[in-house]
């Protein structure tokens, strides 16, 4: 396969004023995938301080996807398809082999080349060459592990995406931006009041958020690329909840001005703002659906807190849950076939699906304090906020169940996760 060059690989620069540190989360894998895949991740050839750290990345995504399992390579360095036995590989149980080769070009960019192998049918799955930047050789890594997860699995890897969420440390919060392993942290707001609800624009490039800073709920929306920010709805009252349309000309929003939480929208320069609920309960927690004809928010018009549908611009509006417990923070699947949300049932919350064909629901962690569930691009993923050893954390859960993960920071409280986009 002819090799294809792939230039700027990161789209987003980091904060302009952000503060950048190594791991911020340590990751705990629990379980696995019902069938994981055989792989062996061969280290680069080339510059070893360069190789190591790619192979790294790229081993430390791959097991914590739960997918696949890892073949140890030790006593074998191919790095050409030409180098490569593969009964060698067979017999040490591979189905798929990754090598490469990794040097510093010109003006400190490094070029990675790589090659995916299947084993069993001896042929080249796939094969590019990664030029990025120095300070980007961990995004060279996530990028490589995507191709593996892409080409082993059918789905769209998310290794190189970005995830946001809030820390607290004493009488201190923080929102922070980090990538999907908890590295390359930034720093987007610091303030000694609550920061709550980030929400991504659907091209990564700005957050809308709310802080108290001011002495009550305001909705900011900021730029990740200049640190600017504008006060999007700073109306009497509390003003909250912010979810972006898919093309994101427009916000929904929670607002108090008019009496009790209602859901307006409002352009993303803060006009033209439309009430669109209007019964007498607490209407919040919008979320568009991802052709922007629909939005899931929670109600307790039916007298306690349940997910309900209406059209994106006001409407009949219809509940989707049933039955014991209350449920709260709905968030559609990528695909629009099913929405994951926090079920209240026995004094525990968990983190649930729903299909919206059957209204079948399906509990997938084993509950405590499981809230704020996003799902990641690719819809394999689901992100939420959760509580062990004493301290609020982020956690994920594969939407079959079956992979778990606890993510610490290294100190104070995670709150609030989203799930950024691809870019």
């Amino acid at each position: 396969m002819l090799l294809r060059v792939l230039r700027g690989v990161v789209g987003l620069l980091l904060l302009a004023q952000a503060s950048t540190a190594s791991a911020v989360l340590s990751i705990e894998i629990i379980g696995a995938g019902e069938h994981q895949i055989p792989v062996a991740v061969v280290p680069f050839g080339g510059d070893a301080k360069l190789a190591q750290t790619i192979n790294e990345v790229v081993v430390g995504d791959l097991q914590r996807s739960g997918l696949f399992r890892l073949v140890d390579p030790a006593g074998k360095s191919p790095h050409e398809a030409a180098e490569v036995s593969y009964p060698d590989w067979q017999a040490r149980g591979a189905e798929s082999l990754a090598i490469g080769t990794v040097s510093i070009q010109a003006n400190n960019r490094i070029e990675a080349r790589f090659r995916l192998l299947d084993v069993v049918k001896q042929t080249e799955l796939a094969g590019q060459a990664v030029s990025a930047n120095l300070a980007q050789i961990r995004a060279i890594g996530h990028r490589i592990a995507d191709l593996i997860y892409e080409k082993l699995t059918g789905d769209k890897g998310v290794f190189g995406t970005r995830i946001a969420y809030v820390n607290r440390q004493g009488q201190k919060f923080r929102l922070i931006v980090a990538d999907s392993d908890g590295y390359n942290e930034s720093i987007v707001l610091e303030r000694s009041e609550p920061i709550m609800s980030p929400a991504w624009s659907p091209d990564g490039s700005h957050l809308a958020y709310v802080s108290f800073e001011t002495g009550h709920a305001v909705v900011y929306v900021q730029s990740l690329y200049t640190n600017q920010r504008v006060a999007l709805a700073d109306f009497r009252g509390s003003n909250s909840a912010p979810a972006w349309s898919p093309d994101g000309k427009q916000l929904a929003v929670v607002l108090t001005r008019d009496g009790g939480s209602q859901i307006y929208l409002i352009r993303r320069d803060g006009s033209d703002i439309r009430r669109i609920t209007f019964k007498g309960a607490i209407n919040t927690e919008p979320n568009f659906s991802p052709d922007g004809q629909y939005l899931l928010f929670t109600s307790d018009q039916g007298g306690s807190p349940q997910i309900y549908r209406m059209p994106a611009t006001g409407g009949v509006e219809q509940r989707m849950t049933f039955g014991a417990g209350n449920n709260f923070s709905p968030r559609y699947s990528p695909d629009g076939k099913n929405f994951v949300f926090a079920h209240l049932g026995n004094g525990k919350f968990y983190v649930a699906t729903q299909d919206f064909q059957s209204g079948q629901m399906s509990l997938l962690t084993d509950g405590g304090w499981d809230k704020k569930p996003s799902f990641a691009p690719n819809g394999k993923i689901i992100l939420f906020a959760s509580e062990a050893r004493g301290r609020g954390i982020l956690a994920t859960v594969s939407s079959d169940g079956r992979v778990k993960q606890h993510m610490f920071t290294q100190s104070g409280d995670a709150r609030e996760p989203v799930w950024g986009p691809n870019f």
